[in-house]
């Protein structure tokens, strides 16, 4: 028996995209919604026919003021009947504005091609876009912000290869998080600052157009996309093809990758800290870790931003496929996937810096924990500090350096093989050539001692470059993390 419900039952006509309905914020859903898209495009129309008319074009003052007075009022379901019937997405969305305003209908595009709107709309789009992101990054690096602060010197064991090694602090294990999202506001900045539109180049980027309609005047036609340019608020890119290059989509897709990454990183990291029982992501009152087994308390959102940040990562391969395979001007194999990747890529993107806020801003700390660990590895990385001790007590520097390694071997054998906690310090103190108790050689043992100028770094960094990277910031809308 089949467990589907019947197709009566079924509403197979009602997807929704999880990145829309599950995990993306508002803000990002409406900037890629199809009537933001429509609007955007109508914007473009109008001041393409503006400045169309302010360069003597015949184009009337009530046709633009028509176009103006419409511009928002998309029908959005007229523009799905004539595409069903005109197999043309652009070109239904000109018939649907022209039945709205009729007296513009006749220079509502002029000499503009279907990329004049696609090309054009899709990247003042995609700025809008990282402007939003923009904000939501800062979100994420005043929380970090806070919370290296507040934990610059703590000590803690720092790992490599997940290996115990020198101890660091809590709060210089946020600078590294902090660091990497510094280098991708920097990439986010220099896209934003340096990505331009399309303009207005015609067909297969001749302006043949254009030229056409100035009879010829080559210059009214550089004045034509200077003036579009101002409206629209970005430059033109100096050539084109029918359409500007997918290198910009690309390079787009390289900060939202870069993102993804750096916030990936933060959540592997939080998820072993996790394990260890050292830093964990909040976890609500009535929050249930698992159907199973009700003791648990997963770190699901960390383990959905790095699932997200995959998702992300893999969306580049594709997208430098479209840059490489594009037919001379143009080619329309990019259309579908363009659709696909750009969108998905900002709505992940959006939602990984939700999460990434909402984790940050919630992150508890178990200091006791954090120093038992430490402890238990304190005694074999303070070799150096004993020696000197037990120097300073009489003994003979390569004696004693002997002496810890047979010890330390010993320690640790007893730890693997025996479970048992780390009996280094006792193993020595039993050692009359230490001259040393083992209160004594504990107290040697203070982790600050051993975390060199973590605490000096953090505030040296979170005073210099942190506080420049948020100094402009305005904390973005407080989106819903759903479940």
């Amino acid at each position: 028996m089949s467990i589907l419900p019947s197709s009566a039952e079924a509403d197979l006509e009602s997807f929704e995209h999880p990145l829309a309905s599950r995990y993306a914020s508002k803000a990002m859903v409406r900037l890629l919604s199809p009537l933001y898209r429509m609007r955007v495009w109508r914007r473009l129309w109008i001041a393409l026919a503006e400045s169309e008319r302010e360069l003597g074009l015949p184009i009337t003052e009530d046709q633009v003021r028509e176009m103006r007075a419409t511009q928002d009022a998309v029908d959005l379901e007229a523009i799905a009947r004539h595409e069903a019937a005109l197999r043309h997405d652009v070109m239904a969305a000109i018939h649907a504005w022209g039945e709205q305003a009729p007296s513009a209908r006749p220079i509502i595009h002029l000499g503009a091609t279907s990329c004049f709107v696609t090309d054009n709309g899709d990247l003042l789009i995609a700025q809008e876009a990282f402007r939003l992101l923009r904000r939501r990054l800062q979100d994420v690096l005043a929380a970090l912000r806070d919370f290296a602060a507040t934990w610059a010197d703590t000590p803690c064991l720092g790992f490599t290869h997940f290996q115990p090694a020198q101890p660091t602090t809590v709060g210089k294990r946020a600078t590294l998080w902090i660091q990497d999202l510094l280098l991708d506001l920097a990439d986010l900045d220099h896209v934003l600052a340096t990505t331009p539109v399309r303009g207005v180049k015609g067909v297969t980027g001749t302006q043949a157009s254009f030229l056409e309609l100035f009879d010829g005047n080559g210059a009214q036609v550089e004045a034509l996309e200077r003036r579009f340019c101002e409206k629209v608020g970005s430059p033109a890119i100096p050539v084109s093809g029918q359409t500007a290059t997918r290198k910009l989509e690309d390079r787009l897709g390289q900060v939202l990758c870069g993102l993804a990454a750096s916030a990936s990183k933060f959540g592997c990291d939080l998820r072993l800290l996790q394990h260890l029982k050292e830093v964990e992501e909040p976890f609500e009152s009535k929050q249930i870790g698992s159907s199973a087994m009700p003791y648990k308390r997963n770190p699901m959102r960390s383990e959905r931003i790095c699932s997200l940040a995959r998702f992300v990562t893999g969306l580049m391969p594709s997208s430098y496929q479209t840059t490489a395979t594009q037919w001379m001007e143009r080619t329309l194999d990019d259309s579908a996937h363009r659709r696909l990747t750009l969108s998905q890529g900002l709505l992940a993107v959006d939602a990984i810096l939700v999460l990434y806020r909402n984790v940050a801003r919630g992150l508890v700390v178990h200091p006791r924990m954090i120093e038992a660990r430490l402890q238990s590895e304190l005694p074999f990385m303070a070799a150096e500090v004993l020696l000197m001790e037990g120097v300073k007590r009489g003994g003979d520097r390569q004696d004693l350096h002997e002496r810890f390694r047979v010890a330390s071997l010993e320690a640790g054998r007893r730890i693997k093989a025996e479970g048992r906690p780390n009996t280094l310090l006792a193993l020595l103190a039993e050692d009359p050539a230490w001259n040393m108790t083992e209160t004594e050689l504990a107290a040697l043992l203070d982790g600050r001692r051993f975390t060199g100028r973590a605490g000096d770094q953090v505030r040296a960094f979170l005073a210099g470059e942190v506080a420049a990277a948020l100094a402009d910031h305005i904390p973005a809308d407080e989106a819903t993390v759903r479940v």
